[in-house]
């Protein structure tokens, strides 16, 4: 099942440690937004000098990960395997579009992490099946300076369930690591972002695959976001062969789009193309 491939839960799935996977979309896009932030502001930090920037612009994501450990707990006669993971993703924006401030780099985002998957298969009602279970660790950050430096860590809990190789839906929960008020750079950012998020997939076909994921604060505030993505094989019509080439189209609504735009909400509609 996909569930088993993505994390290697079984012996006829596992590509070894330390060799790199895919891990969320590797895309370019060019993005069409609602608004664009032009002096974020943060209530510890401020704000900088506002900048000419323009709602359309580009976004590059790079994301990859790598078993590092597998068969830490589980006993080899059950033929489901543990595992221990690191993973690094990246998203850019870029005002490619904007030659009057000379097209620069509106912000990028930096995520690695660590996460550890522990393999199950319980049967469910109406033929789903729990597939796993896990623990991470993430660090996001922009790598910026003050006024615009935004960074928070979190550990998570998270699981999957599947049904057939049609439906999957993953959930994930989290709690942010306390930060001293001076060290702050984004106070409130859970009540923004989020604190869990809900992933269901669809596999329509071999060639089209629908993605829906939902953040929700867990708070009365009851902010987060939605982001829906649709990814259709390219390849099968051109060189008359499937390839790893996906055309990526994705509609995203809230916060949480970017670090740097964590408490202003925005919505987002972005075409190009992903390799996964």
């Amino acid at each position: 099942s996909e569930i088993s491939r993505y994390y290697e839960l079984e012996p006829g799935s596992d590509c070894g440690t330390f060799s790199f996977r895919g891990y969320r979309p590797m895309s370019v896009s060019t993005v069409f937004g609602s608004r664009v932030d032009t002096q974020p502001y943060s209530p510890s930090r401020g704000s900088p000098e506002p900048e000419g920037y323009q709602k359309h612009e580009m976004r590059i994501q790079l994301s990859a990960r790598t078993k590092i450990a597998s068969g830490l707990l589980t006993d080899s006669s059950s033929g489901r395997k543990d595992s221990l993971w690191v993973g690094y993703t990246q998203q850019s924006y870029w005002q490619v579009f904007n030659g009057d401030i000379s097209r620069p780099f509106r912000t990028t985002d930096h995520e690695p992490e660590i996460f550890y998957v522990y393999p199950t298969d319980a049967q469910l009602p109406w033929g789903w099946r729990w597939r796993y279970s896990g623990v991470g660790l993430v660090h996001q950050s922009n790598g910026q300076s003050l006024p615009l430096s935004r960074s928070w860590n979190r550990v998570y809990l998270m699981t999957g369930l599947e049904l057939d190789d049609r439906w999957r839906l993953n959930a994930r929960i989290w709690k942010r690591l306390p930060e001293s008020a001076a060290n702050d750079d984004n106070p409130g950012i859970s009540n923004y972002i989020g604190r869990a998020e809900l992933g269901l997939g669809w596999n329509l076909d071999r060639n089209n695959t629908l993605v829906l994921t939902t953040r929700h604060s867990l708070s009365s505030t009851a902010r987060g976001s939605a982001r829906l993505e649709w990814l259709y094989s390219l390849g099968t019509s051109w060189v008359g062969q499937s390839t790893n080439l996906r055309l990526y189209t994705q509609l995203f609504t809230g916060y949480g789009d970017s670090l740097i735009d964590y408490n202003r909400k925005r919505t987002v509609f972005s075409l190009g193309v992903s390799l996964v």
